[in-house]
């Protein structure tokens, strides 16, 4: 189906990708993200942490192309299940189109529906997870509690995010880049330190035996990802009149000369909370 090319109103483009102009470079970005080794890393440990197991049906809210997804099915074996649900149309297309490619793809399906009403009568899920969602969502704890209505008892419901409050960028102009970062994460999300609420949200439907994980993003190389990431602030940073397009260039190339010197440096961390649905017997 073809993208919705309707112009979005909210500053934040992953709350409606088919309103956007390009919604390819929405999908090759999350795949870039997908193959940076530091992002690799701190998914898979999450994974772990949850943990998903051979033989469980996990549901992905908000699966995006499918990179966790793909991890997902390489975990629950030959007798386990992962579906993943995505409200962008676009998203669904070209996860269906890269699963297909997948290594275990008898395992995955994708399918359109919104994390604020998923299309299930009755729990049937081991595992519900978003990765990297909560901070784009209106509601986040409408989303939450309908991934712990669809999940079984003694099931375990998992949400991990970025946290914009702890971005750690070496740059020469330490009051731009504060200028520029903050600035951005500010216009862009109702609530841009997503991350440190996690804990809170899966307590306030009713999980228990809430656990934290906390990951570092770490890049000293500026990757691909990296790159595109400080490049979009940049650009956001001029679009909303925080600084002049001189001033954001000047910025950019910061990084270029601290990476050419071997001081590029950038953390940010994740944090992951997973909480468990206890029978309603105990």
């Amino acid at each position: 189906m073809p993208a919705d090319t309707r112009p979005s109103s909210h500053p934040d483009p992953y709350r409606d990708i088919d309103a956007q102009p390009d919604t390819d470079q929405f999908i090759a970005s999350l795949e870039a993200r997908g193959r940076t080794p530091s992002q690799r890393r701190l998914r898979q440990r999450f994974l772990r942490f949850i943990p998903i197991r051979s033989g469980q049906h996990v549901l992905e809210v908000g699966c995006g192309t499918g990179v966790v997804l793909r991890d997902i099915a390489a975990l629950v074996g030959s007798r386990g299940r992962a579906l993943g649900v995505d409200q962008s149309r676009s998203f669904v297309a070209a996860a269906r189109r890269l699963t297909s490619r997948a290594a275990h793809r008898g395992r995955l399906a994708v399918r359109w529906a919104a994390g604020e009403q998923l299309p299930f009568r009755r729990p049937q899920f081991d595992v519900a997870l978003a990765v990297t969602v909560i901070l784009h969502v209106q509601d986040p704890l409408r989303v939450v509690k309908e991934m712990a209505r669809v999940t079984r008892p003694g099931g375990h419901v998992a949400v991990q995010d970025q946290d914009f409050g702890t971005v750690a960028v070496a740059h020469p102009d330490r009051t731009l880049t504060d200028q520029i970062m903050g600035g951005v994460a500010a216009r862009m999300y109702e609530e841009p330190y997503s991350g440190r609420r996690l804990p809170g949200l899966l307590r306030a439907v009713g999980l228990e035996r809430v656990r934290l994980l906390t990951d570092v993003y770490q890049d000293t190389t500026l990757t691909p990802y990296t790159k595109t990431f400080l490049e979009r602030r940049a650009e956001r940073a001029v679009t909303w009149g925080i600084v002049e397009a001189a001033v954001a260039q000047r910025w950019l190339d910061g990084f270029t000369a601290l990476v050419t010197a071997g001081g590029f440096v950038m953390t940010m961390n994740y944090y992951g909370a997973v909480g468990q649905k206890l029978p309603a017997e105990d």
